[in-house]
């Protein structure tokens, strides 16, 4: 279930049509004559969801938060309230449609937080997949899946990202932790991790954030508003004002 993120660095006097969240996929439909047909708004794939999701095609519910909200967080560090609220809203939406919960220790509902923009700027900017999981989540989506293995390998993933993205630990001590438990198992594909070896892996994951004075924070909510306001801030790393001066 995406969370699709637009961002742009024009300033824009902000409407309520522009500062709303645009839901897509499940219970939403939107109508052809009520379409945010401006890529300036949504961004490109935010735009493709809308489209495919107004002529019937089944996607995946989720929302996407319009380009205006960068300039916003830009000047503030933070969103309104009146978004935060907003997604609370979408949240339950989604978790009816899927009948899901998010945080529940027995069938989670996660989310992943993905960027884009009116022009593609592939892999300059932020993404944070499996958000929603924590040390009581991953067992149930171990036992709704029936598979331990996915959900503790989702897990680590989770923690990876959060910690380079959200944190700024770098990613090559991750690796590193990574590359140590594989050595200690006798394996070299990360795919040879059995379910075991990954839950020492997720261990050593959060050892790092303890080496950089950090801590994963394991309220879903929290880690969904961090993961959104990173990837925002994405929008000024120095890899992605250099493609924008490139291109």
């Amino acid at each position: 279930h995406k969370l699709e993120q637009t961002t742009t660095t024009t300033t824009t006097t902000m409407t309520p049509k522009v500062t709303s969240i645009f839901p897509f996929g499940g219970s939403s439909i939107t109508k052809k004559d009520d379409l945010v047909l401006d890529r300036e708004i949504v961004g490109g794939k935010g735009l493709g969801l809308q489209v495919m999701g107004s002529i019937g095609i089944d996607i995946p519910p989720g929302f996407t938060m319009p380009t205006t909200l960068c300039q916003v967080y830009a000047e503030h560090g933070d969103l309104p309230k009146e978004i935060w609220d907003d997604l609370e809203i979408n949240i339950k939406r989604i978790e009816k449609d899927t009948n899901k919960v998010f945080g529940d220790e027995t069938n989670p509902l996660l989310f992943s937080v993905r960027s884009g923009a009116a022009i593609s700027m592939p892999g300059m900017m932020d993404t944070v997949l499996n958000i929603g999981l924590n040390d009581t989540t991953v067992e149930g989506l171990a036992k709704a899946t029936q598979n331990p293995r996915f959900a503790w390998d989702a897990y680590r993933r989770l923690l990876n990202m959060f910690g380079d993205v959200v944190k700024g630990i770098p990613h090559e001590d991750f690796e590193q932790r990574f590359d140590a438990v594989k050595s200690e198992a006798g394996v070299k594909n990360d795919v040879d991790l059995n379910e075991q070896e990954l839950k020492k892996l997720c261990d050593e994951y959060k050892d790092v954030f303890q080496n950089h004075s950090q801590e994963f924070p394991s309220d879903p909510q929290e880690q969904l508003k961090d993961c959104i306001k990173a990837v925002f801030g994405s929008w000024f790393s120095s890899r992605a004002v250099k493609y924008r001066e490139i291109n």
